[in-house]
């Protein structure tokens, strides 16, 4: 893993996507999943822990959830509306035994809309929203689902769920050391035949540093990394490792401040930026593992439309544009960007970000990188850049799951999540832009939905709302030992299909 620690183990996941790859989904499901078993087209949501979902035609904001018979738990527990309710209450419900500020830190944020739920009988769940949302059930993808059971017989202590967790996914945890290893074996009882693991064990081993990954690897230390540093990769398919690659939803950002006062108000310099970037010369730094940024979402997106600003390498364009917003050579713009030295979908952050310091500096902006931990780094970009933790930087470099359009799209920008009560890390509030998310969440019917996403990328584009740099492949070096892996356009993973050769 890339990750300094083990994620979060007691259901909601830490460490970004990261955490719900290696823990989140193969310990837990949620209600609505994510078909994980194909490399040859987009990931679409699937049944999870729910079969089917509807929405009332009369009143828009009560779903109706049919749950999945006969599941249980690691522990031997049965899965039933009556645990769904328990498990958004230890989100949702402060005044609940079982509320758990850090797992609420990661999971209620992905569910802003939700009002209420009620267990309607044993396998019918009802959630009511604040406002007609067609985005709930991809929000419900990450909403994992703890064993009540289990809680109550370790003394209602989630520091010993930690320990001991239990969830009624395709793995459950053996051995768990904070910082060092987790090791999970698989659970012969998870209700999807298809998805029982083949391997005895799979051990997660937190390496943030890229070459110390590349050299575990190299060393038979393990049989998988991510994100080998680009510089290794000719030894490793020299000496018979395999690099797995694939085009998923990733973007690689700087997420910019819009508070008064920031220079990314002004809109030339935010244009100017975009035209800074070498995009294909920081393609080479990687070794080809990356796709140069077109826009906000990925070339091949379904939501991509047709934005009339020209992302793409043009210093001189970028020159004249700060000339115009003021700045020149003997007005250089100084700002401050919260980096992280690794992370959750980060890619290679410090050279990248140093290469993107190095293109700035050439029309006139002058970087100056505050570097903190990839945990920390989550804390400050919830916190928003109107809080003192940030110390007065303008932007962040943050990698963003883009795919679905909550997540991906309005959680970023909303007027109703500026942070700390949301992701919008930056407090921009823009009228034309809500309406259109108002759009999204009021429109049931997909390709209408589709339109409205297209639309809303154009304005993202077009406005030049972040320093769009690149889109990730999510590189992977094997043993070739490893057998059997098929690599989703997603940022969740199933290791359920790996066998080992001897």
């Amino acid at each position: 893993m890339t990750a300094a620690d083990i994620p979060l183990t007691t259901g909601q996941t830490d460490q970004g996507g990261e955490g719900m790859r290696f823990i989140g989904y193969t310990l837990y499901d949620p209600l609505v999943s994510w078909d994980l078993l194909s490399a040859d087209r987009p990931s679409e949501l699937v049944p999870g822990l729910a079969t089917e979902w509807s929405v009332n035609e009369d009143d828009q904001t009560v779903w109706t959830f049919k749950l999945r018979e006969g599941v249980t738990f690691h522990d031997g527990s049965p899965f039933t509306a009556e645990t769904a309710v328990w498990n958004f209450d230890k989100l949702l419900d402060e005044s609940s035994e079982q509320y758990d500020p850090r797992q609420s830190a990661q999971g209620r944020s992905r569910i802003p809309t939700v009002e209420s739920y009620r267990a309607i009988d044993e396998y019918t769940l009802e959630i009511t929203t604040t406002e007609p949302d067609a985005t709930l059930p991809y929000q419900l993808s990450w909403i994992l689902m703890s064993s009540q059971a289990n809680w109550e017989a370790l003394d209602k202590d989630w520091e010993r769920v930690a320990q001991e967790p239990s969830g009624t996914g395709p793995w459950q945890m053996e051995t768990f050391v904070p910082r060092e290893r987790a090791e999970m074996v698989p659970f012969k009882d998870y209700w999807d035949a298809e998805r029982v693991p083949q391997l005895d064990s799979m051990i997660l081993i937190p390496l943030p540093e890229p070459n110390a990954r590349s050299a575990a690897l190299l060393s038979g230390q393990v049989d998988w990394i991510e994100a080998p540093a680009p510089d290794t990769i000719p030894a490793m398919e020299g000496n018979g490792f395999v690099i797995s690659s694939n085009t998923y939803p990733h973007n690689w950002t700087w997420h910019l401040s819009r508070l008064d006062g920031s220079p990314w108000n002004d809109i030339n310099v935010r244009k100017a930026a975009n035209l800074a970037i070498d995009r294909e010369g920081m393609g080479a730094l990687l070794g080809g593992l990356m796709v140069p940024a077109e826009g906000f979402l990925p070339p091949s997106s379904n939501w991509f439309g047709e934005p009339e600003f020209e992302v793409r390498y043009d210093p001189e364009a970028a020159k004249e544009l700060l000339a115009e917003a003021g700045y020149g050579p003997d007005n250089r713009l100084a700002v401050k960007a919260l980096i992280s030295p690794s992370g959750s979908g980060q890619m290679l952050p410090l050279p990248m970000n140093e290469y993107v310091q190095q293109n700035l500096a050439a029309i006139g902006i002058d970087v100056e990188f505050s570097v903190v931990e990839w945990n920390q780094m989550i804390n400050l970009w919830r916190a928003g850049a109107a809080d003192p933790a940030v110390e007065g930087a303008e932007s962040i470099n943050f990698s963003y799951f883009v795919q679905d359009p909550f997540t991906g799209l309005i959680r970023h920008l909303s007027c109703d999540l500026i942070a700390p009560d949301g992701t919008n890390w930056g407090h921009y509030c823009d009228p034309e832009m809500q309406a259109l998310f108002e759009e999204i969440q009021t429109t049931f019917d997909v390709e209408a939905q589709n339109e409205v996403l297209r639309r809303t990328h154009e304005k993202y584009v077009d406005d030049a709302l972040f320093l769009m740099v690149a889109h990730d492949v999510a590189p992977r070096a094997l043993s070739p030992r490893v057998e059997g892996y098929v690599q989703a356009q997603n940022w969740f993973q199933n290791f359920s299909s790996i066998t080992m050769t001897d």
